[in-house]
């Protein structure tokens, strides 16, 4: 995957202000991923979460990322519950499938469409999945909107699609707390294509 060129004649030109609300977004996500990192939230982690993202914005900018949408307080606050929760429950499973004698678990590689193809919606996306344990992302097509997902512990078909039906649950409560109104609308469209594809696949 091959960012663009923020020096791009091509690239969207974006106004001070747009520029501004971007890169405090990113330090925000940055500072936040930082501190999920380090398990504890204290203000010496929070200052060296600004301080590294100040360092990887300074040396590696980031290309144009628009934010058509805004954010919406409860959705978010779902979000980060269910995120939470998520994380606490594969933690727990991962410990046991470390300690369990006699088990070998079973890996595959999953590759999930997105139905927003944006790269906001793509990274947060990506980072959320990858901070859950027994996921990890090998690569993300721009082009497609496809996430290359390796996950552990996956024995059968049944479990894949389970796995490939979580994947979008979780890009629904992204888009639900901070999409907009038309990406909001082409999740409920794609959910409501997967539910008749599904109806279809089992009549």
């Amino acid at each position: 995957m091959t960012p663009a060129d923020p020096t791009d004649a091509s690239a969207p030109r974006l106004s001070r202000a747009a520029r501004r609300r971007n890169q405090i977004v990113a330090v925000i996500a940055l500072v936040a991923v930082w501190v999920l990192l380090w398990g504890t939230f204290s203000w010496a982690n929070v200052i060296g979460g600004l301080a590294v993202a100040a360092v990887l914005l300074a040396v590696f900018p980031l290309p144009p990322v628009t934010f058509a949408g805004r954010i919406h307080p409860v959705a978010t606050l779902r979000f980060w519950l269910r995120f939470l929760r998520d994380l606490m429950v594969a933690s727990v499973q991962i410990a046991w499938l470390a300690l369990r004698p006699g088990h070998v678990p079973r890996s595959a590689i999953i590759a999930v469409r997105l139905r927003v193809n944006t790269d906001l919606n793509l990274t947060l996306t990506a980072e959320a999945l990858s901070l859950v344990p027994g996921s990890l992302i090998l690569e993300a097509d721009r082009t497609t909107g496809t996430l290359f997902i390796h996950v552990i512990n996956v024995d059968s078909l049944d479990e894949v699609e389970q796995f490939r039906r979580g994947v979008l649950e979780l890009e629904a409560r992204i888009i639900a707390a901070i999409g907009s109104e038309d990406e909001q609308r082409r999740v409920r469209d794609g959910a409501d294509r997967d539910s008749t594809d599904l109806e279809e696949a089992t009549a």
